[in-house]
């Protein structure tokens, strides 16, 4: 699954971006920048996961989900700050830095996704209730759960939608 982490460590203040972020299309050498990104906010939001298995999904992330969605990212100061992975209206990933957390990286983000496509769907690991609590700001609503993942491993998810 490639799943949604859009939390932070609740011991550190958010730091604030020095310029205003700017929101353009997945390049490949963005690649690696992406998948440490996504492999810090995931250590954050999905623990409960583990470390090997967040290792062995890094590999999936970055040879499989980048080069596969459609990709955009957030770029503050001239660098990779976070990104979303769009597979049609479907929000496969939502990643924010965690040095960065709470500028509103996450928001312009579903903001720009929602304003090309109108309707938008995600699920996200009910285990991470920041997340789900994010979505839920952005206008989404619960459409269904399932007790399993996308690999069949025993963490719930949520089924969200945001309508256009």
């Amino acid at each position: 699954m490639y799943a949604i982490a859009a939390t932070k460590p609740e011991t550190t203040a958010p730091v604030r971006a020095r310029s205003e972020p700017i929101i353009r299309p997945y390049r490949a050498e963005d690649r690696d920048r992406l998948a440490a990104i996504w492999l810090s906010a995931s250590r954050i939001g999905h623990p409960f996961l583990g470390e090997e298995r967040l290792l062995t999904q890094l590999e999936m992330v970055r040879d499989t989900y980048l080069p596969m969605a459609d990709n955009w990212v957030a770029e503050v100061d001239g660098r990779p700050a976070g990104f979303i992975g769009l597979i049609d209206s479907f929000v496969g990933g939502l990643f924010v830095d965690p040095e960065i957390h709470g500028a509103g990286i996450g928001r312009g983000l579903i903001e720009h996704a929602a304003a090309r496509l109108g309707h938008l769907d995600v699920s996200v690991y009910a285990d991470n209730a920041s997340a789900v609590e994010f979505y839920r700001r952005r206008g989404f609503v619960e459409t269904g759960r399932q007790e399993t993942d996308d690999e069949g491993l025993p963490f719930a998810v949520i089924h969200m939608s945001r309508a256009s």
